[in-house]
């Protein structure tokens, strides 16, 4: 088997995903993981090349992955990565059908993301505020509260939060600028607590943090320099153990349909490029439209009176 064509045909694509759809390196590094895997699977079950599976071979690769315990939602998200490599090969007339059509997802996969309750994220704000309105906060408590109002009040990925720059804020309007995937730009607005926790962090906390001029980076480690995800990670998991960056963004979102947020207004907040992304929260807002039409609907169960 010619496995250089393989490996051709991934960084292809590679530059495909990095130079036209723009998607950073890290999810590049995914897909490629993804695509080498499959390749590996063909040439062990006499599959051929990647350009010659058919769906039957691409079906038979998830189901292999089911077989070896492999999460449905990772599953799904290979299939994805199947999908759009197969997609590319076909407009760039590597092959003249794509073997995904009519690949089933893992059934059940859109489940909905982890999220925590309003109380405990009630609990996660009130101790972070009360560490950084002590007597002598140090800028890294000031810091951290405005991480954790960010990550819930505005509901941005890790990853946007470690790169926005000071001058994203927007104070008077209250709003900050977020570039999430693809480098696709987005406004975010700000509530009251993540503003002025963002603002007192601003004038008090970041300049304590500040080691040399001209660090463009909001958030600063102890030593001067940009945040890192996994810095991140931790400080969330040290507000509360069950926690995590990404677990804060979808109770975001989740607790914003509890109160009768409509999807697409949390796709917009969310960045989602494709509703279908934010339809796992489809569930709740049907929640809220039930109660709704039962207290309001004329002809509800509630506002049926018995007949004589």
């Amino acid at each position: 088997m010619n496995v250089s064509t393989n490996l051709d045909l991934i960084r292809g694509y590679q530059t495909y995903l990095r130079v036209e759809k723009g998607l950073r390196p890290l999810t590049c590094d995914a897909y490629e993981r993804d695509l080498l895997q499959l390749a590996e699977y063909l040439e062990t079950t006499g599959g051929g090349l990647l350009e010659q599976a058919q769906r039957e071979n691409l079906s038979g690769f998830l189901e292999h992955l089911q077989a070896h315990h492999v999460e449905m939602r990772s599953r799904a998200r290979k299939l994805s990565c199947l999908r759009g490599f197969y997609r590319w090969l076909l407009l760039d007339k590597k092959i003249s059908y794509d073997p995904t059509i009519n690949l089933e997802s893992p059934s059940g996969w859109r489940v909905l993301p982890k999220s925590l309750a309003e109380s405990e994220v009630t609990e996660m704000m009130e101790q972070s505020n009360a560490q950084a309105q002590r007597l002598g906060a140090k800028g890294a408590a000031l810091r951290d509260r405005a991480i954790l109002e960010l990550l819930y009040g505005g509901g941005i990925r890790v990853s946007e939060l470690v790169d926005l720059r000071v001058e994203d804020l927007s104070a008077q309007q209250g709003q900050i600028l977020v570039r999430g995937k693809g480098d696709k730009e987005r406004i975010v607005p700000l509530g009251r607590a993540a503003l002025e926790s963002l603002q007192i962090y601003l004038e008090r906390g970041r300049p304590g943090l500040l080691r040399r001029s001209g660090v463009a980076e909001m958030f600063l480690s102890a030593r001067g320099h940009a945040l890192t995800r996994q810095s991140v990670w931790v400080l969330v998991k040290k507000s509360n153990r069950r926690a995590s960056p990404h677990m804060l963004r979808h109770s975001c979102a989740t607790h914003m349909v509890e109160h009768g947020a409509d999807l697409r207004t949390v796709q917009t907040l969310l960045g989602h490029a494709d509703i279908a992304t934010t339809q796992v929260y489809t569930h709740l807002a049907l929640g809220r439209l039930k109660a709704v039409h039962r207290e309001h609907h004329p002809r509800s169960t509630r506002n049926m009176e018995p007949t004589a």
